[in-house]
């Protein structure tokens, strides 16, 4: 049973999330500020984490930030801003998604079975490794010339699947299928903030992914 973190202000919409995932068969656990939100996945077992930005004590930025110094695991935002400079930033802080409110409880559930399903491993025991670039499906370790590097939930997802189809070009249209699913509702920016968040991580090896003009991005480890 996967373990899922709620942390909301909103006491009725805290109620209507925890229903719906006590409904799917998750666990979850619940927080009304980020505070007490920091105390519980420090203390349990959590899968993935629904966040509100706007919280008591300490706001929903500072909460992915210190989730994400010590975890890869998904992280979906929410919030009542529309402003797209919010959602670039919560793409650079770690976060995976990205809903603004109001919006479907059907939407999310579908979200968080999506990130699920990848982060429980479906190529168990994989081995990825290609111009100093190193990945274990297993374990979601990433290294770059022996040293671990901490990627997000997406990012390790976009670096496995374009290893995994070196020397092809895949379109930006095949990564959010991929990646986000064909209910994304995001555009090319978000493509891009991940790209270039993913490509800084992995330093000097960020050259081997290759955009492609018009077309999308590859991985080309002779370039490296």
């Amino acid at each position: 049973m996967n373990n899922i973190l709620v942390v909301e202000d909103e006491d009725i919409l805290r109620e209507v999330i925890m229903d719906y995932l006590m409904e799917d068969g998750y666990r979850v656990l619940e927080a009304a500020d980020g505070e007490k939100a920091l105390e519980l996945f420090q203390s349990n077992s959590v899968d993935l984490v629904i966040l509100d930005i706007v919280l008591p004590k300490l706001d929903g930025w500072s909460v992915c930030c210190r989730i994400r110094k010590n975890s890869t695991i998904p992280i979906i935002i929410l919030t009542a801003r529309s402003d797209e400079d919010d959602s670039l930033l919560g793409y650079e802080l770690g976060a995976d998604d990205y809903l603004i409110k109001p919006y479907s409880p059907r939407i999310l559930m579908a979200k968080v079975r999506r990130f699920l399903e990848k982060y429980s491993g479906t190529m168990d025991g994989m081995l990825l490794s290609a111009g100093g670039i190193s990945i274990n499906m297993r374990s979601r370790l990433v290294s770059v010339d022996g040293n671990i590097i901490s990627l997000t939930h997406t990012e390790f997802e976009i670096l496995a699947y374009l290893m995994q189809n070196e020397g092809i070009v895949i379109t930006r249209e095949q990564l959010i299928a991929k990646i986000w699913g064909y209910d994304f509702y995001g555009d090319e920016k978000t493509v891009n903030s991940h790209m270039r968040n993913l490509r800084a991580k992995l330093g000097s090896k960020g050259s081997c992914i290759v955009t492609v003009i018009r077309s999308g991005y590859k991985f080309e480890k002779e370039l490296l």
